[in-house]
This record gives structure tokens, sequence and C-alpha cells, in this order.
């Protein structure tokens, strides 16, 4: 895995999320994607996020997350967006320093994803992206995921945000999830969890086809399933979206 790519991304989504807000005519409009918050709290949450797992890629330790209190300056001052782009930096810093394999705490322990900086910055990656798209919402100039970013992030989410929820409460089922313009994964859900294109084989009970960007953001709840292409039982995608429940 290299890190560069992912960097990259990171920056670009960040800055794309910086730019929407600049450009809102109501700096304080509720956003779209995360109803409970205004633009001023979504910047806050990302600049927060992101200067958390900087401080984590740091510390190298994959037994525990580091304390709060090691955050610094978590709180923006009148300056948004500077504080915003200081934030970015600090976490992109951070996986500079280091390897792509190099060890690090997350929350995912219980997924298959690995506990390293390269699947940190492979979430953020994610996070900055669908954040940037709840920024645009919010101003009315919402854009589809760039390709790099939606092509992995199908495999990104289910692998861990699916992954890292332990045992799946309802009857098992598998679903497809085809990119037209991507990879095709399948997720199994059983009594052991949610695990990303198993090695048995069987027919999905349910097949969701649309771009990757489009799946990516109904996986994120941003999008309804019914904008895609579903063939199949439509419950058990219900289902999901309410026991996923993505920030």
């Amino acid at each position: 895995m290299q890190l560069l790519p992912f960097l990259d991304l990171i920056d670009e989504r960040s800055a794309a999320l910086r730019d929407a807000v600049a450009a809102a005519a109501v700096p304080d409009a509720r956003v779209p994607g995360c109803p409970e918050w205004d633009l001023r709290d979504l910047v806050t949450h990302v600049g927060q996020v992101q200067r958390f797992w900087a401080v984590v890629v740091r510390a190298g330790d994959p037994t525990g997350p580091p304390p709060r209190s090691a955050v610094p300056d978590p709180r923006p001052g009148d300056d948004l967006l500077a504080w915003s782009a200081a934030s970015t930096e600090l976490l992109l810093s951070a996986l500079r320093e280091v390897p792509a394999d190099a060890p690090a705490w997350a929350w995912w322990g219980a997924s298959a994803a690995p506990l390293t900086a390269g699947a940190i910055a492979r979430h953020q990656v994610q996070e900055a992206a669908v954040h940037a798209f709840d920024a645009q919402q919010t101003v009315g100039k919402a854009e589809p995921l760039p390709a790099a970013v939606a092509v992995d992030g199908v495999a990104e989410f289910l692998e861990v945000g699916i992954g890292a929820l332990g045992e799946w409460p309802h009857r098992p089922a598998r679903i497809a999830f085809v990119a037209v313009d991507g990879p095709a994964h399948v997720l199994d859900l059983s009594p052991s969890g949610g695990r990303l294109d198993p090695a048995a084989s069987g027919d999905p009970v349910t097949t969701v086809r649309g771009s990757a960007s489009d799946l990516v953001l109904a996986l994120y709840g941003r999008i309804g399933y019914d904008e895609l292409q579903v063939d199949g039982d439509r419950e058990v995608l219900t289902q999901l979206r309410a026991w996923a429940k993505a920030d």
C-alpha cells in the first residue's frame, strides 16, 4: 500500500470542503446529510477528526487510543477555514512521517482491516470526501465523488464500517454492490458479522447497481437506495442502513 495517493486525496477533498463553505451565502446553513449540524459544525467535526488521527498516527500504539487531551487546539477560533487547513496539514504531516504499515490504534479492530497508518489514511479519504459532498450539497453545488475516491469507497465502507459492527441482528443475507464504473463487491451478513467478498459462493438476495459515487453516498446515507437500481429484497437494505447509521 502506498500512502501518497491517499494523502493527495485527503488534501484535495479537505480543500473542496473549505471551498464550498467559503462560497456559502448562509454561513450557518443546516447540512442535509447531517441535519443536526450547520456548516461550522461540519468543518469543526472534520478538523477535530483530522487532529485526533494525527495524534493516533504519531503515537504508533495499536493497543489503545490517545487521550482526547492530547489533541492540539480542538476548537476553531474566529478563522474557521484557517484552523481547518491547519487540521488537514497536521494529519498529512503525521502520515508523511510513517510507512503505510506502521502500527496504530483504530476503532475497527473487530473488522478485517489492519490497524495501520495506511488503513487510517484510506479511511480519512472517505471521511473528507463524504463531508466535502455534505458541504457542497448544503450550498447547492453537490458533485459526485471523484472516481479515485469512490471506486475504493465501496470496499472501504463494507470492510471497515460494516466489518466493525459485530453480529448482524437479522436473518443472514448476501448483497452484491455493482459499480458500473468500477468493481463489484459482495457483502455477507450473518451472526459472524459483515464480511466483504466471502470465499464461499452463493447468490445474493439483493443486487444494487449504480455509479461508484452513488453506491458510496447510499452506503453513507446521503442518497436513498431508490436512486439506484435495486434487484431483489429491498428490506435488507433498510435493515443495513439502520444498523450502520453512518455519519
